[in-house]
């Protein structure tokens, strides 16, 4: 492992005090600061971190901000936006802010990614060079992923792209994703095995590499593992990635290379 510039590409920074949506399908355990993410990284020998918006707070971006705002040299951020308000693109660029979060699991109905608003935003994205993070059942990628193609807008896909869990790699969700990975404006973050319904990661991972190599996957702890809290630590979430990536420059190209071009480090 690069140990100077490994980055840890998903992690979360909570404070319980902070004003959350009243409909909600998950809150903080408890406070979980900056300087703690910091700390843990150091720990661990990672040089940065990118942290994301949990979809509790909605669209108050104000947590995540003051964090990467304090360590510019350290972190960068994913923000939750409202597509419908004119964005300070410009303002969260200098807190260290480099693209948006669609965190859209556990609903029943998807916001409209054709709407107004979010071709608006999915523009303004493409042009600051910023990236779109989504977080949906891998049954809505072949509706979702085509749409954000188009816009030209980077995309970063979390844990595995989230396979169907019984289709698993023949899933349609997964083939567009290995598509979109192949198209090669398309990035996914090996991480949260655990949210994989039982599944074995492995062959998502072979699939993958396959498709676009170690140059479209980084990794990520997803610190400190929300709802999944005291199953394993920080130092499994590394050994899983040696598992599963077990050649030493492969798997250097994935914690460093990769997001660093990435996510601006």
């Amino acid at each position: 492992m690069n140990t100077i510039s490994a980055v840890d590409c998903h992690a979360h920074v909570m404070l319980r005090d902070a004003p959350m949506l009243t409909l909600r399908h998950s809150r903080p355990a408890r406070d979980v600061p900056v300087e703690e993410f910091l700390s843990v990284l150091d720990a661990h020998h990672i040089a940065r971190g990118v942290l994301t918006a949990p979809s509790f707070y909605g669209f108050d971006n104000t947590v995540l901000r003051a964090a990467t705002r304090a360590h510019p040299d350290r972190l960068r951020g994913t923000v939750i936006l409202d597509p419908d308000v004119e964005p300070e693109l410009s303002d969260m660029a200098a807190d260290g802010i480099v693209g948006i979060r669609l965190n859209w699991t556990y609903r029943d109905r998807l916001p409209d990614i054709t709407s107004p608003g979010y071709t608006r935003l999915l523009h303004a994205v493409r042009e600051r060079d910023w990236h779109v993070e989504l977080f949906v059942e891998g049954a809505h990628m072949p509706a979702l992923l085509p749409v954000i193609q188009r816009s030209g807008a980077k995309l970063v896909l979390d844990h595995f792209g989230c396979p169907d869990p019984v289709a698993q790699v023949a899933s349609p969700g997964f083939a567009q994703v290995l598509h979109a990975v192949r198209d090669g404006n398309c990035w996914v973050k090996l991480s949260a095995p655990y949210r994989l319904g039982g599944a074995d990661p492995q062959p998502y991972v072979d699939a993958l590499l396959q498709a676009g190599g170690p140059q479209r996957l980084v990794w990520a702890s997803d610190w400190p593992w929300l709802n999944h809290e005291g199953k394993f630590t920080y130092q499994d979430c590394l050994d899983w990635l040696t598992t599963w990536v077990p050649d030493d420059a492969t798997r250097s190209i994935i914690l460093a290379d990769t997001p660093a071009a990435l996510f601006g480090f």
